[in-house]
This record gives structure tokens, C-alpha cells and sequence, in this order.
């Protein structure tokens, strides 16, 4: 009888292991501190180098801007 309940509790191990490896869990994986920290001051220096290019765009308008930004206004007597 011990003979054939280590048999099953082999196969039943192994077939637990296979089912485990198709259901895989949906669980995030874990980011440990440093790795956040690091990600989040990346993330700060990219928006900082975005709005960085951001003002200088803003800071230096063309002649076409300025004539596209005010246009003409047409009176309703000259219509």
C-alpha cells in the first residue's frame, strides 16, 4: 500500500506542477525601491527636458507665427 501512495503522490506533484506553469498569475512584477526611485527620476528629468524644448519654442515666435496669431478683422460695413 506505501509503495502505491508514493507512486500517486509522485504523479499528483507533478501534475500540480504542470497545471502551475500553465496558470500563471496575473500579479504585477515586483519593482524593488531603488529600481522606483531610479524610474522616477528618469521620468522627472525627461519631462524636465521636455519643458525645457517646450520654452524655447514658445520663447522664440517667427514672422509667419506672429501673422498667422493676429489676424485681420473684417468690419461688417465692408462686407
Amino acid at each position: 500500500m506505501n509503495r502505491k501512495k508514493k507512486i500517486n503522490d509522485i504523479l499528483k506533484k507533478k501534475q500540480k506542477k504542470k497545471n502551475a506553469k500553465l496558470h500563471r498569475s496575473n500579479k504585477p512584477r515586483y519593482i524593488s525601491k531603488a529600481e522606483r526611485a531610479k524610474m522616477e527620476a528618469e521620468a522627472a528629468q525627461q519631462s524636465a527636458e521636455n519643458t525645457e524644448e517646450g520654452t524655447v519654442e514658445v520663447t522664440e515666435p517667427t514672422a509667419e507665427a506672429s501673422a498667422i496669431a493676429e489676424p485681420t478683422q473684417v468690419d461688417a460695413s465692408e462686407k
